[in-house]
């Protein structure tokens, strides 16, 4: 099969399409025909060698729809879809013409959506759900403001917190592109340009000068801030990524007065088998088109997946997929 790969680590350029093994399925694994693989920041990430644990040599990407065509019986055929904190990392990816998972990883993809918007669901939606319900507990009813909103996590958080009845909020450099699911959902809009102050006192008027319950920041770092300056009381932070800075200072006395919590949600440390559960999970909303990926803007072949990691280095609106 075709493939890409690297060796070492770097940008794009350390991408090489290179040809391997075909993966054979076994009584515990199948093999499936990637349709589609959408390219994600972490992958970047992974590649340029700022997240740990990957293991060298390594086919990248964590998102993947496809038809298996390799395992067992009741499988065969099957139209699937999965993502997994350890594929691309310790086990090689989906940015390749087959994968090779635990058949306990297959999850069947909804009919309602193609191969592409499939495969540009997986790592957004699993680390919305996992910070905005499992450990938020966003509940209805209350205030969260979504930092990052025109983003694939922002996009998907703003649909999670919807269908919980939740008020959405959104801040962001630039609004999220008419008739996205972002657009069409949020009921306020703050414009960040880095000024702290600015930003908190536009959220705190937007709240009537109590603060948002939850905060979901998709950014981090640079905006934390404001989120921690836009909390109401017993309000829970979630944090996934911190941009331009790692640090932050926290006045301890305000963060107890206020009965903060700050937490961490990280879709790595899901793998490709629990991460099917989650898929499942979410399968009935996608089924009811209560739930839609972020548009699918740009496609490249694996020849042409140098162009792909540069796409979304350049961040690009909309997702980037690759199409083996």
């Amino acid at each position: 099969m075709r493939a890409l790969r690297f060796h070492k680590f770097g940008g794009p350029e350390v991408l090489d399409v290179v040809e391997l093994p075909d993966p054979v399925a076994t009584e515990e694994t199948a093999v499936v025909a990637v349709r589609a693989a959408s390219v994600n920041p972490s992958d970047l990430k992974n590649v340029a060698g700022v997240m740990e644990g990957t293991v060298l040599p390594r086919v990248p990407g964590r998102d993947f729809a496809g038809v298996v065509v390799d395992g067992p019986a009741e499988w065969r055929d099957a139209e699937v879809w999965g993502t997994g904190g350890d594929v691309g990392f310790t086990l090689d990816g989906s940015h390749a013409e087959y994968i090779h998972v635990p058949v306990s990883a297959l999850a069947r993809k909804p009919e309602q959506l193609s191969f592409e918007e499939a495969s540009a669901v997986g790592v957004n939606f699993l680390v919305g759900w996992l910070g905005a319900v499992e450990f938020a507990r966003l509940s209805e009813g209350e205030t969260v403001a979504v930092f990052g909103i025109s983003g694939g996590v922002g996009g998907a958080v703003a649909q999670i917190a919807r269908s919980l009845g939740a008020r959405v909020l959104g801040l962001d450099r630039v609004r999220p592109v008419d008739g996205s699911p972002a657009a069409e959902i949020i009921e306020d809009f703050v414009q960040f340009d880095g000024d702290t102050e600015a930003a908190t006192a536009a959220l705190r008027e937007r709240t009537g000068g109590r603060g948002a319950e939850v905060i979901y920041d998709a950014v981090g770092g640079v905006t934390t801030p404001v989120a921690l300056g836009s909390l109401a009381q017993r309000g829970r932070l979630v944090a996934i990524s911190s941009v331009g800075t790692r640090e932050i200072r926290i006045d301890l006395p305000d963060f107890y007065h206020g009965e903060f919590q700050l937490i961490g949600a990280d879709s790595r440390k899901v793998g490709v088998v629990e991460s099917a559960t989650y898929l499942s999970r979410l399968t009935p909303y996608f089924e009811r088109g209560e739930f839609r990926p972020l548009a699918v803007t740009h496609r490249f072949g694996l020849d042409d997946g140098r162009k792909a990691y540069t796409a979304v280095a350049e961040q690009i609106p909309g997702r980037t997929v690759i199409v083996p």
